[in-house]
């Protein structure tokens, strides 16, 4: 016991001189010492586990193969079906204008016809027809050009074969009904006279 600690007790009862007596002398104490770290634990897998593994991987692979052709899939299914939508659109379309080739048709002819210039009903025909004209471009619809133009199967019909020397070979040298095309397509052919 220290001298400190003696003077201390002088004056305290004997419970409590031997509590003190008791209680460990904390500056003589030494710090602990650190606990020394565990050592790492090792597993040993045995075959059975080790082709379990093998397996689950496996199984990993083919299912994600399988998520990446299953979204490639829907993918192409989603192009394709908007490919089919605007083509549906686009029919539809040329259907509809198809119908109305016909008025076009009749309102070219009344403004085409022989007669008074200044009549007013026939001014009214020919405003008409433009104003028909401008509606079609409007959608997207052109008038194909086949006079004085090579025959071409894919925008002309035929219906009549002349021989002129003063036109080309397959030329076309009249049109009975003009063809019509919508977007690069051909919704109503030209009717034509070929010659030569």
């Amino acid at each position: 016991m220290t001298e400190e600690n003696k003077e201390n007790q002088e004056g305290q009862s004997p419970e409590e001189t031997a509590a003190a007596d008791a209680a460990p002398d904390t500056e003589s104490a030494e710090a602990p010492a650190p606990e020394a770290e565990a050592p790492e634990e090792t597993y040993t897998l045995t075959r059975a586990q080790m082709e379990r593994m093998e397996e689950a991987a496996k199984e990993l692979a083919t299912v994600k193969d399988q998520f990446v052709r299953q979204a490639a899939e829907y993918d192409n299914y989603r192009k394709r079906t908007a490919r089919e939508k605007e083509t549906l659109w686009q029919d539809a379309k040329a259907d509809t204008i198809l119908k109305f080739l016909p008025v076009y048709d009749n309102l070219s002819r009344a403004a085409a016809a022989e007669g008074d210039d200044d009549n007013p009903h026939k001014q009214g025909l020919i405003k008409i027809f433009q104003q028909a004209g401008e509606i079609l471009k409007a959608v997207g619809v052109t008038e194909i050009e086949a006079l004085g133009k090579p025959f071409d199967p894919e925008k002309h019909n035929a219906v009549n074969h002349i021989d002129d020397g003063q036109y080309g070979e397959n030329e076309v040298s009249q049109v009975f009904q003009p063809g019509f095309m919508m977007n690069g397509k051909v919704i109503r052919h030209a009717v034509v006279q070929v010659a030569n």
